[in-house]
């Protein structure tokens, strides 16, 4: 059983405490931290989790083997850096850094201290998209030729003024750092590195905070073509749609799974509902107790720090223009 502390006692951090409490014979959460403890008493309550406003206090517990890190994306590496210095196992939720540079520097510190550190990208323990690894590895579409996803929702609605979410500093690339990093993340696994990328990304709904409409467009160093929408005020659309010489396969809405040959029947499948936070969430005691390789990849993580890197760029500098990615050949 490994014991977990929570750093960032928020909407999700309570999400992955409740999808492991009294479920889990992996993982529990027995302290969190946030920086105002009164807003999350009922939730101390609920759960029976103590609550300080002091990391320091959780890193140096001996009876808290890992950190789950669901704080702002800007704050992920210097929490990191303090949890391998305290010999703490981390799990952290995406994205792992908004530059390459910081997520280099989190390994890193993770391998010289000898601590997991594992980049929580849920969508990875979809049995649909588990299912079309295995296409993909074996052959089954041919040729690969491209990949387009649509990852949005109408998440801006929820957010105010105040919200860290919906500040630039954080979320600099419309919904990217949100939802679209989880479909790159797919497309990095499927089909390696990205070498360029260019961007349209707009506000066009509320006056504050991020871009709601972001459009990117991906050249892989391998040579096959991306795209991928992300929009935060729509209602929700989930789909990852890769085009093989043989056949298409398409994921939408998570469990709807379907093959278009040119001369066959469709194949179509729907998977079962599948409870991912808790999934990644013991994939992870399993790595940190049983060396399980862990489905992010170091070099993946980096690689796709790398593309959110230059989707920034190319909003914010290069206004729509291709940008190379950094270090995208070398993963």
């Amino acid at each position: 059983m490994i014991r977990a502390g929570l750093v960032g006692a928020g909407r999700w951090g309570q999400t992955l405490v409740r999808a492991v409490a009294g479920k889990s014979d992996r993982i529990r959460f027995t302290r969190a931290v946030t920086r105002t403890p009164a807003k999350a008493a009922g939730f101390s309550a609920e759960t029976g989790i103590p609550i300080t406003h002091d990391l320091e206090e959780i890193l140096a517990d001996p009876e808290i083997d890992a950190v789950v890190l669901a704080t702002p994306h800007s704050q992920h590496l210097e929490q990191i850096l303090a949890a391998a210095e305290a010999g703490k196992h981390i799990f952290v939720e995406k994205p792992l850094a908004l530059d390459a540079s910081a997520a280099r520097a989190a390994y890193d510190a993770a391998h010289a201290a000898g601590v997991v550190l594992a980049l929580g990208h849920n969508r990875r323990c979809l049995p649909a998209f588990r299912h079309l690894e295995r296409l993909v590895e074996a052959g089954r579409l041919g040729q690969i030729l491209h990949v387009e996803g649509n990852f949005s929702g109408p998440s801006a609605f929820r957010q105010t003024r105040g919200n860290w979410r919906a500040s630039l500093g954080e979320s600099p690339a419309g919904g990217m750092t949100g939802k679209g990093i989880h479909i790159t993340d797919m497309m990095i696994s499927l089909l390696g590195p990205a070498e360029t990328v260019s961007v349209l990304s707009a506000r066009q709904v509320l006056d504050f905070g991020m871009d709601d409409t972001t459009l990117v467009t991906i050249r892989f160093a391998s040579g096959q073509t991306g795209s991928l929408s992300t929009l935060t005020a729509t209602p929700n659309d989930w789909r990852i749609q890769i085009y093989g010489s043989e056949c298409w396969a398409e994921i939408r809405d998570e469990r709807r799974f379907r093959l278009r040959y040119s001369d066959q029947p469709d194949v179509e499948e729907t998977f079962p509902v599948h409870d991912i936070e808790r999934d990644i969430l013991e994939w992870f005691a399993a790595t940190v107790e049983e060396g399980r390789p862990w489905p992010v990849t170091e070099q993946q993580a980096v690689a796709n720090t790398a593309l959110l890197e230059a989707i920034i760029r190319s909003i914010h500098e290069a206004v729509g223009a291709e940008v190379a990615v950094p270090l995208g050949g070398e993963t």
